[in-house]
């Protein structure tokens, strides 16, 4: 129960640090408090509503009720199963734009602008088109992780992007490349049929390859000797010790609880609880972001959507299909075409992003209505809304007290309601003529600033991105966890690598950039020459201070 390097988490950043660790030759224990991914839940894209509301492969974590949003309490998700989260997501592979980097190196995190992140997301990509377009001079290829694009034969999806260009944006061939703005095809962590989480990428390899372990456990805290890290107790009273260093990436709820168990955070807040302050950092469990968003739903006027399978011969035909040959609507996600698009004028790059998907269902399986059609999520990407993560008690199998806080700003509304709008507005093209029914949600009555507010209060939902708890800044920042090199300020021997450490929450699905945050993070580590920056152009649109599209 000793290595040179301690992780405790196996999800996205986890796994991939685990691999790069034992590559450079180093023993590495992995611990994870969920089991294996085996089984048809997991494995098969199209069932992706279902592990996220599995026990057995989630945490069951829910927030307090959210003041702004009429009190609910709203399901926050995390993967309790080896690849963590990158196991029960929806699959969806955006890097962010570059703009969202160039911002977290200009708010302290030196050396994490674009072209410092940009060579570890090719780093990390074995990036095939699939015959549907791209940017291959932008894009990685021969790297653990497989991103593709899915069959795109449903003339819905097709629909969605010819829509967007009528509408008057722009249809970008790879919103990974140089041009995110517009409207285009989604990339996706599938391969050959089946879910490519970050485990299965990066961690089962490492495990054959390397001297790479899992210790399946519950990491309760980091034990601090001398005011250095050299390892983790888990329960039932068993250390595993680090020689060289513990990494804590186990997400933006169970990271910033795991420090404060450690000792580690708000000074005041930790002695509430009767836990002794190792170092007293403030940032710990504050700056939680996430992207919350609506799902704006319509009937269709035709049968061509994915309802056709919503019955049970239909369900037993694709996941008899899917497991003999890892084809057919079991093999793809279904978000298959995408927009990122900006509100308003004046806004720099796009802050609305559209995932469109052809069947009107919601994210735990239930169907709003018994027969076709298609559905756009939508919210804005950067709510200056902060939520945090506090202990709810000091014993360590007690889940933390979530807070967002969201659409705690007048300007979250009005984004929200120009997402919705313009929306509307793409859906109201030409090409979706044919296909278009009634509106089903936010539905036609509701077209007062007034009515769309209570339907965002009664029907918004977590896109479950969560980050920010262990803001990655300036080493002088107060409100800082950790330094542009991922170590926790005041401690020696442990780092924060996971989407807990983004200073601001990034552009889309954050599985992407959380990876690469442990591909990064794997090299600082290792004390590495970072790799070669790369200065490739990437488009702002040049009339953004004047013109909305």
């Amino acid at each position: 129960m000793e290595a040179d390097y301690v992780i405790i988490g196996a999800g996205s950043a986890g796994s991939a640090m685990a691999y790069r660790l034992g590559e450079a030759g180093h023993s590495v224990l992995v611990i994870e408090a969920g089991g294996t991914d085996i089984g048809p839940f997991i494995q098969m894209p199209g069932a992706l509503s279902f592990p996220m509301s599995m026990p057995r492969y989630d945490w069951g974590y829910e927030t307090e009720p959210e003041p702004h949003m009429g009190g609910r309490r709203l399901a926050a998700p995390r993967g309790r199963v080896l690849g963590g989260s990158s196991s029960i997501n929806g699959m969806i592979y955006v890097r962010g734009h570059p703009l969202d980097y160039e911002h977290w190196a200009e708010s302290g995190a030196a050396g994490w602008g674009w072209a410092d992140v940009a060579p570890y997301f090719r780093r990390q990509e074995d990036w095939h088109s699939g015959g549907h377009g791209g940017d291959e001079s932008y894009r990685g290829t021969g790297g653990p992780l497989h991103v593709t694009r899915g069959s795109r034969v449903n003339p819905l999806v097709r629909a969605f992007v010819e829509a967007g260009a009528a509408a008057g944006y722009a249809v970008t061939g790879d919103y990974n490349g140089e041009r995110q703005e517009g409207v285009g095809p989604f990339d996706s962590t599938i391969w050959r049929g089946k879910r490519w989480s970050a485990y299965r990428a990066y961690l089962k390899p490492a495990q054959a390859k390397f001297d790479v372990k899992v210790v399946n456990g519950f990491a309760e805290r980091v034990v601090i000797e001398e005011g250095r890290a050299v390892g983790v107790a888990l329960r039932g009273g068993k250390v595993v010790r680090a020689r060289r260093e513990v990494v804590v990436a186990a997400s933006a709820f169970n990271s910033p609880k795991i420090l404060m168990l450690s000792g580690i955070g708000p000074g005041a807040h930790l002695a509430e609880h009767g836990i002794e302050v190792v170092a007293d950092r403030p940032g710990v469990g504050a700056n939680l972001q996430d992207h919350l968003e609506l799902y704006v739903q319509y009937a269709a006027t035709q049968p061509v959507s994915l309802f056709k399978y919503w019955s049970l011969l239909g369900k037993a035909y694709v996941g008899a299909r899917w497991l003999l040959t890892k084809t057919g609507p079991g093999a793809s996600n279904q978000f298959e075409s995408a927009g990122f698009v900006r509100s308003r004028a004046g806004v720099k790059y796009p802050d609305v992003q559209w995932h469109f998907l052809p069947i009107a269902v919601r994210y735990d399986g239930t169907a709003p209505t018994s027969g076709h059609g298609f559905q756009v999520h939508t919210g804005p990407m950067r709510s200056g809304s902060r939520g945090r993560v506090r202990l709810n008690s000091a014993d360590p199998a007690a889940a933390p007290s979530i807070l967002f806080n969201y659409m705690s700003l007048e300007e979250d509304w009005r984004d929200f309601r120009a997402a919705i709008r313009l929306t509307r507005d793409v859906i109201g093209q030409a090409p979706f003529d044919q296909y278009r029914g009634a509106e089903l949600q936010p539905g036609d009555a509701a077209q007062s600033d007034a009515a769309l507010d209570e339907v965002i209060r009664e029907h918004a939902e977590s896109a479950y991105h969560p980050c920010g708890t262990c803001k990655m800044g300036a080493a002088d920042d107060p409100m800082a966890v950790v330094d542009p090199e991922c170590r926790v300020i005041g401690v020696e021997g442990l780092r924060v690598a996971d989407s807990s450490i983004f200073p601001r929450i990034t552009n889309g699905n954050l599985n992407g950039p959380s990876i690469m945050t442990g591909e990064k993070a794997s090299d600082l580590i290792l004390g590495r020459a970072p790799l070669p920056r790369d200065n490739a152009p990437y488009f702002v649109h040049p009339d953004w201070e004047t013109q909305q599209r």
